[in-house]
């Protein structure tokens, strides 16, 4: 629909688009377009992921996330690693051009949802997110446990030992302080690792 929008609009041109994360990211950087509208949450590789692997060969695109869900730790990471912009869904597309005309110009813009969430965040003082705190291997291992894989199956997929997969499972709980794969799970969707379509029994 975004797309359809768009084309009508003759200030943009799209050069590509994808409702899959890996195919996106590779569309991306063989692309190199100008803008980015990016969704949080996408099958085969999350929003975050997607901006940790195109922020830096990718350093002048202007990137605009544009969800249906929006959390302080997803926004934070976000912006962390590269966006420029997040409106959220439900604020309408009015609001979405006049962000992605905002981005598309070099600034930075926020939908009304999102603003609010962020002004809660700074007037409590919140402290920095868990995962800012755990490796490359740690987010992977920790985003396998949220899809349900056992450690079996994750030292399979990874290529490494039982033994090694516990203790990199054993270090990213102490550091997220969370105890239990449902928890894990949960944090896992609201900072966008994993998508919520393929974990619809966590509550």
């Amino acid at each position: 629909m975004l797309a359809e929008i768009l084309r009508i609009d003759p200030n943009y041109k799209i050069v590509g688009e994808s409702g899959d994360g890996q195919e996106a990211c590779d569309l991306c950087l063989d692309l190199k377009p100008d803008v980015i509208v990016l969704d949080a949450r996408l099958p085969g590789l999350s929003g975050v992921d997607i901006l940790r692997r195109i922020a830096k060969p990718l350093k002048n695109t202007r990137i605009l996330v544009f969800s249906g869900y929006e959390s302080p730790a997803l926004v934070r990471e976000m912006l962390e690693t590269g966006a420029h912009g997040f409106v959220e869904k439900t604020a309408g597309l009015t609001e979405f051009k006049k962000g992605l005309e905002t981005v598309a110009n070099g600034g930075t813009y926020f939908g009304p949802g999102v603003a609010a969430l962020l002004r809660n965040v700074v007037a409590n003082n919140s402290p920095a997110s868990g995962i800012d705190l755990l490796t490359d291997r740690e987010r992977e291992i920790l985003k396998l446990v949220a899809e349900s894989n056992s450690t079996k199956e994750i030292a399979q997929k990874l290529g490494i030992s039982v033994k090694t997969v516990d203790n990199h499972r054993t270090n990213l709980m102490r550091k997220l302080n969370l105890h239990d794969v449902a928890s894990l799970t949960r944090y896992a969707l609201e900072i966008g690792l994993i998508d919520h379509r393929s974990n619809a029994w966590v509550q």
